[in-house]
């Protein structure tokens, strides 16, 4: 398989072959992508509440 792979033409290794890939995994890898990002987000998301909670506590604390 390796050498069969290394027989080919550039312009397949390095053109053909991943546009391929992609046009049979792009979905999969798209949603890979999206559920990254959208736990990103839920993370990046949190620590802004805890933050905000943490500096109400303090303003408040401060008062009393």
């Amino acid at each position: 398989m390796k050498k069969l792979f290394e027989e080919l033409p550039g312009w397949v290794r390095w053109g053909v072959i991943p546009v391929l890939a992609l046009l049979v995994f792009g979905s999969v890898i798209m949603k890979i992508i999206g559920v990254l990002v959208f736990l990103l987000f839920k993370v990046l998301l949190f620590v802004a509440v805890v933050a905000a909670v943490i500096l109400a506590a303090r303003k408040f604390s401060k008062r009393a």
